[in-house]
């Protein structure tokens, strides 16, 4: 696949079908994954894959119970303010959680769950890597992907339903979910342009170029 192809058109999928991951497709995305930079080469990470059904059942309760405390902090302003008007972004916000109450509902259908972990990542700057190119090694396979982190909430249950060696210093960094998705790939369409996003030499000066539209796009962004 070509290199932008994947960069512009990988999103977090949501709604994924019941079919499995073939443990061939799932060997060459965490082969890419374990090739991302990272800090002195100390490679400390784990990738902790989970498609039995009883255990994700156990954690679909879990993951409803987290996600209402998440929403409960947004609604109370605890956890993160919008940096944009709502009513401009009230349509893609209600797709958006149409979609996540989507993955609730199937949760146990989702075929292969991906928990990561690492030891002493500062700020996730080794993980973080790993995961995106994970991401984007299964959009090469026709597989999508959403990563989550809702079920920090319950780290120390979670942990220790799926056997971690916390005493030895490993963290939950995310969840990741895959499965082959119902819906179409596609270049994201909703983004603030770069010259809005973007400074240079100092915050707020002119970034030198207006980019009013994506650099790279294609009709059959699907394939």
């Amino acid at each position: 696949m070509d290199l932008h192809r994947a960069l512009y058109t990988t999103r977090m999928m949501r709604r994924m079908r019941p079919d499995p991951v073939p443990l061939e497709a799932q060997c060459r995305i965490l082969d890419a994954a374990i090739r991302a930079p990272n800090g002195g080469n100390a490679q400390r990470w784990h990738f902790l894959a989970v498609d039995d059904l009883a255990l994700k059942q156990q954690l679909a309760e879990l993951y409803r119970e987290c996600t209402e405390r998440e929403y409960a902090e947004f609604a109370a302003g605890t956890l993160a303010h919008t940096l944009h008007d709502p009513d401009e972004h009230a349509e893609s916000l209600r797709r958006i959680m149409a979609s996540a109450q989507y993955f609730i509902d199937h949760f146990t259908e989702i075929p292969l769950l991906i928990f990561v972990f690492s030891i002493d990542d500062h700020g996730g700057a080794n993980i973080y890597p790993a995961i995106w190119s994970l991401l984007l090694a299964a959009r090469a396979e026709g597989i999508g992907g959403v990563l989550t982190t809702v079920l920090r909430y319950e780290e120390e249950q979670v942990t220790q339903m799926l056997g971690v060696p916390t005493e030895a210093g490993w963290r939950m960094n995310a969840m990741l979910a895959l499965g082959y998705p119902r819906g179409r790939w596609g270049v994201a369409s909703d983004r603030h342009p770069v010259h809005r996003v973007a400074s240079r030499n100092r915050w707020g000066e002119y970034f030198g170029a207006t980019v009013d539209r994506p650099l790279w796009n294609d009709d059959n962004a699907d394939a």
